[in-house]
């Protein structure tokens, strides 16, 4: 199940991402709060965050060449959003501050047990990127676009200049739009939270929606399941791989980083099964501290980790669809 995705070697960067970025404000608490309650709060940090922008980190960290394309506020949330990204080496040139916005952001209420994260979050509509407002010279500067379908109608600019570059198309799948159709079909791999392909299809048995998904276009199609790992559908076949075992502190941006992990990955020529194996690895480290960027590994990190890292087992109700 060798994957099979040439990379244009004329370009300045590997990877480019279009999408959110956010501040979380990660609030561990002993459990969720009952209505019409107060509730003392066992540790806060704040950080960058956004399914995008903390992809570009990841990817960052595992030893990409990145930028990130997107809109921030132009109030103290929004300079942070953007400094984040900065400190971390990630390109900002396509990074548009928006007068009198407030920056994106997130409070993310995470069960100090089970390490499950509430997302409380609030969007400027002013932040929202048009397609006339897409820079094709930062779209196409890079071997890998990777989008996660917010700002969909500018998605789908996007998708259209890569594809005519020769670049290859990935999309974190999680909101819908009038415009996903059309994106979906533009996308090389596409690999979505749980309960994307139900949604998106209307077809409740999973294997049957990826396979339905990938009739639009998509080389690969995929699913993150947590603590069941991830399935993915790609030449005809489907691979399970099982999640890694990890003390989880909190799970918020383990998608973000599974997708940038993919990316990665497909710079080392890997097949499917050791792909989707390298990005369950770096999504459980990344599990290991509050926020989706404290805990990110390195490439060398995740090599030795898988070398020694144990898998969860699939429980008996789960092997059916899996």
């Amino acid at each position: 199940m060798k994957l099979h995705f040439p990379l244009p070697s004329n370009k300045a960067y590997d990877v480019v991402g279009l999408g959110l970025n956010a501040v979380d404000h990660l609030c561990v608490i002993p459990h969720f709060p009952e209505f019409d309650s107060k509730l003392k709060m066992i540790d806060f940090r704040q950080q960058g965050g956004g399914q995008a922008a903390t992809a570009m980190v990841a990817c960052q960290r595992l030893g990409l060449k990145t930028r990130y394309l997107g809109k921030v506020g132009d109030d103290d949330c929004g300079h942070y959003s953007r400094k984040s990204l900065e400190d971390e080496g990630v390109d900002t040139e396509g990074v548009v501050v928006v007068p009198g916005a407030r920056n994106q952001c997130a409070f993310i209420l995470i069960d100090q047990n089970t390490g499950e994260r509430t997302i409380i979050w609030d969007r400027d509509e002013r932040l929202v990127i048009h397609p006339v407002e897409v820079p094709r010279n930062i779209v196409c500067s890079a071997i890998v676009l990777l989008v996660d379908g917010h700002d969909a109608a500018a998605s789908v600019q996007a998708a259209q200049w890569a594809k005519e570059e020769g670049m290859v198309v990935v999309m974190d799948a999680e909101r819908i739009s009038e415009e996903t159709v059309e994106l979906v079909s533009l996308v090389d791999i596409l690999i979505g939270e749980r309960h994307f392909p139900e949604r998106f299809t209307g077809i409740p048995d999973l294997k049957e929606a990826l396979v339905k998904i990938a009739e639009r276009g998509p080389c690969v199609t995929g699913v993150t399941l947590g603590e069941e790992g991830a399935l993915a559908f790609y030449d005809g076949k489907f691979y399970h791989s099982p999640a890694y075992e990890v003390n989880c502190r909190d799970t918020t941006g383990a998608g973000d980083v599974f997708h940038a992990a993919f990316i990665r990955a497909l710079f080392e020529a890997w097949d499917l099964k050791c792909s989707l194996d390298f990005s369950n690895a770096v999504a459980a480290l990344k599990c290991r501290d509050l926020g989706g960027r404290a805990a990110l590994p390195c490439f060398d990190e995740v090599l030795e980790f898988m070398a020694r890292g144990k898998r969860r087992r699939v429980q008996r109700e789960q092997r059916e669809y899996l």
